[in-house]
């Protein structure tokens, strides 16, 4: 619908530290989420139910199993003759060779790639969000409104604000103040790091930025409150659904729980106009044994449960022995819990192993990942 109107740039190149061991060997939009997906399908999916059919996938950190992933965009249904979706990492060019050195200069770097589109709007997402939409309203607001940028806000608890670019807004939802992560909040309306921008004046601070030595090179933190200072337009879209940032285990747990649990009004399975697409793992139905009993949890094809598992999240081919207990676990793909092993409040990582009779984070509310062979 939209065609080269609009084109769609993920930001997908985060390394994701405070996901730890999940994040060693790939980038965080290729973590696993909620037993079928990875996170990256979130935005690919969101583009796709829009109309979107132009996207770039701007990766870095560990490219490989995410290029791999995404491969010619058949999953989202981005593989026809009028629609593109390509990965782009960093690159040599006659002009060196440079790491991204910020979200902005993400854009920067691939100018060329947009100028060959010549879009009319460019939408900048983040490649590491878990939320369900379309961006259709977004935009027109943009278009209606006339604004020089549209940034997507939702309200946080003032206690959670800090972590978030604030805004401030008038009574019309025009932003008259933005604050990178502030240590002291003025408002709760948090960006969600989802902007649309008119591309030839986006293009223009893009290139003003990339000669200015002080800058970080970030939207947040520099082409934002550049166009506030200029006096531009720019307007706030109030998202109403559910959105989390999982970059931390916590966050991506309590995500996760959300999806098990129904929490939060985040449902997977009520709304086909927001259906969120994956790649088919070609995995045997999943299989509960005679003993088994499960209890508002999720589990993705391939997954083998003879034990207990309450409130988890199990991922394609899993094995669960008998005796085997479960509790507020997020299990990823390819792990085997041995008989008579008891977890509660833990993510396992892809490819572990707990060994029979382990007891894991046991009586405590707090969150732990475990990865590799577990044995107490």
């Amino acid at each position: 619908m939209m065609s080269h109107n609009v084109v769609a740039m993920i930001l997908a190149g985060g390394k994701g530290t405070r996901l730890g061991i999940l994040t060693k060997k790939m980038a965080k939009p290729a973590v696993s989420f909620a037993a079928k997906y990875r996170i990256i399908d979130f935005p690919l999916s969101n583009c796709a139910n829009s109309g979107i059919n132009t996207i770039g996938v701007l990766t870095q950190y560990e490219p490989t199993l995410l290029e791999s992933y995404i491969g010619n965009g058949e999953k989202w249904g981005f593989n026809g003759v009028h629609s593109l979706l390509q990965a782009i990492a960093p690159r040599q060019t006659d002009e060196g060779a440079n790491w991204y050195k910020g979200t902005a200069d993400a854009i920067t770097q691939n100018i060329d790639f947009l100028d060959g589109l010549a879009p009319e709007h460019v939408l900048i997402l983040s490649g590491d969000h878990i939320y369900k939409t379309t961006y259709n309203d977004m935009i027109a607001l943009h278009v209606a409104s006339k604004a020089d940028a549209t940034i997507s806000v939702i309200e946080v608890d003032p206690s959670e604000a800090s972590r978030f670019g604030i805004m401030a807004v008038d009574e019309f939802d025009r932003i008259i103040e933005f604050q990178e992560k502030p240590k002291h909040p003025k408002s709760n309306l948090a960006s969600m790091g989802v902007y649309v921008f008119s591309w030839k004046l986006l293009r223009k601070y893009l290139i003003a930025d990339k000669e200015n030595e002080n800058s970080t090179h970030d939207f947040g933190g520099d082409i934002i409150p550049t166009m506030l200072q200029d006096g531009l337009k720019l307007q706030a879209y109030r998202f109403k659904g559910y959105w989390r940032d999982v970059g931390t285990i916590q966050s991506l747990h309590e995500a996760n729980m959300d999806v098990a649990l129904n929490r939060e009004n985040f449902n997977l399975y009520d709304d086909y106009t927001t259906r969120i697409y994956t790649k088919d793992t070609y995995s045997p139905p999943q299989y509960l044994g005679r003993e088994a009993d499960v209890k508002n949890s999720i589990a993705n094809q391939g997954a083998i449960i003879l034990g207990k598992v309450y409130a988890s999240v199990i991922s394609h081919e899993v094995l669960i022995e008998e005796d085997a207990e479960l509790n507020y676990c997020v299990v990823m793909e390819n792990c085997i819990i041995r008989r008579g092993a008891k977890l509660s409040n833990v993510i396992v990582a892809p490819n572990s192993i707990i060994e029979a009779g382990a007891t894991v984070n046991l009586n405590s509310d707090s969150i732990v990942l475990v990865g590799g062979k577990v044995t107490k």
